[in-house]
């Protein structure tokens, strides 16, 4: 029997049977609907892109995986020559993994370990925001904050290696007056926090925080698994605001397989080179730079570059600006809109209650949680099938006021 996710078994509803998929379609045996969240957040390029599809196929026909402990192959050193390339500033050096939770564990291991290395032993805290959502391992949980997701954490008793703050830059600032000395990183999920509701903030928070790395050695992390390849409507926020560390995934492989990237700049890989042993970075991922996942994720980003996805992106803003200009109903809070989101927050999560299957009916797929209703579309949606998804959101409230 299935174990679904983010469920409770006893009482949960059937899930939608999806027998086919191509472009922004799922099918159903029963319907066609668009899937207006793109497979949580991963599936760019739409289902059963034929360029995807045929670089899974013929890496298979070659080999599909091979361990990365003592071997090597031709798919992942091209990423790696690839990521080094495309990414900005000196984010040159690749750490895969099979995740994006598994790529941020890493990316907090390698923050605490440079600093051991260097004899800073006292550096064992992360600064974190409020509402932040990093994955759900044990240490993405704990530099989480969201216990409808992680209450388990409780019985544990209160976080002591973890302090959050809200995106404002005085407490950043009383944060890093206070507690520099035993920080050994900042980790966020630059300008759009997804999970944690769909909050979204501005690039100052981040400038501020970038200098505040500086001025007192603590590393940056950003953790754009979600915000990557175009979502807040910057190909990537590093590209404004550049971090120490970056951690990929979802849109990596054009949601077709499972992978994940940890990259660090010059200053974190040197902290790790040396000839010592106890140095190095003990990590390693079983299917960590899986040949299908590399020959894949190559063609996705070529696609992104070659089609001028971040065009696209912002034609997705410009038609959900203009259909969701004026719209409001007194159980909105707010409606937010940034690059290609859109998130309806209501004042009371019971006023979503019905809407998965509401949309469901009118040809949409929606997974609304917590208190918001949102959609983040795979980029190659007309803007036909656009206007549907967003008029189901509207419809809805229109229904409940009846």
């Amino acid at each position: 029997m299935i174990w679904y996710p983010y469920q409770q078994m006893k009482t949960m509803k059937d899930p939608y049977r999806i027998i086919d998929a191509k472009g922004v379609w799922l099918r159903t045996p029963e319907r066609e609907m668009i899937d207006s969240v793109s497979s949580w957040w991963s599936v760019i390029h739409g289902y059963k892109h034929p360029v995807l599809t045929e670089a899974i196929k013929s890496q298979a026909d070659i080999f599909s995986h091979v361990m990365l402990g003592g071997l090597t192959h031709e798919p992942v050193q091209r990423l790696s020559d690839k990521l080094q390339s495309f990414l900005p500033g000196d984010l040159n050096y690749s750490f895969f993994s099979d995740s994006g939770s598994v790529a941020v564990e890493v990316a907090l291991k390698m923050a605490l370990q440079y600093y051991v290395n260097r004899g800073e032993m006292e550096r064992t805290k992360v600064l974190s925001l409020t509402h932040a959502y990093h994955g759900d391992t044990f240490k993405t949980m704990e530099v989480g904050d969201d216990e409808d997701y992680h209450f388990i954490l409780e019985a544990y008793g209160e976080k002591k290696d973890v302090i959050h703050i809200p995106t404002e830059i005085l407490a950043l600032e009383e944060a890093f007056e206070k507690h520099h000395r035993e920080l050994n990183c900042f980790i966020v999920e630059p300008l759009l926090q997804g999970a944690g509701g769909m909050r979204m903030y501005d690039l100052s928070f981040l400038v501020r925080a970038r200098e505040l790395c500086d001025r007192y050695g603590v590393l940056l992390i950003f953790d754009e698994v979600a915000t990557g390849f175009g979502r807040t409507g910057n190909r990537f926020v590093a590209d404004k605001v550049l971090p120490d560390i970056l951690v990929l995934g979802k849109a990596l492989t054009g949601g077709y397989i499972g992978h994940a990237v940890t990259v660090a700049n010059q200053k974190v890989y040197d902290g790790f080179y040396g000839d010592e042993p106890e140095k190095a970075l003990m990590h390693g991922p079983t299917f960590m730079g899986n040949a299908l996942a590399c020959s894949v994720a190559l063609k996705s980003i070529e696609l992104f570059e070659q089609e001028d996805y971040m065009a696209k992106i912002c034609r997705i803003e410009e038609i959900t600006r203009r259909e969701m200009a004026g719209f409001s109903d007194e159980r909105i809070r707010e409606v937010r809109i940034m690059g290609g989101c859109v998130c309806v927050e209501v004042k009371d999560a019971d006023t979503l209650k019905g809407y998965q299957q509401f949309a469901y009916e009118r040809g949409v797929f929606s997974r609304p949680f917590l208190n918001c209703m949102y959609a983040m579309v795979p980029y190659v949606i007309s803007e036909e099938e656009l206007v549907q998804v967003l008029d189901a959101m509207k419809a809805w409230f229109g229904k409940r006021g009846d």
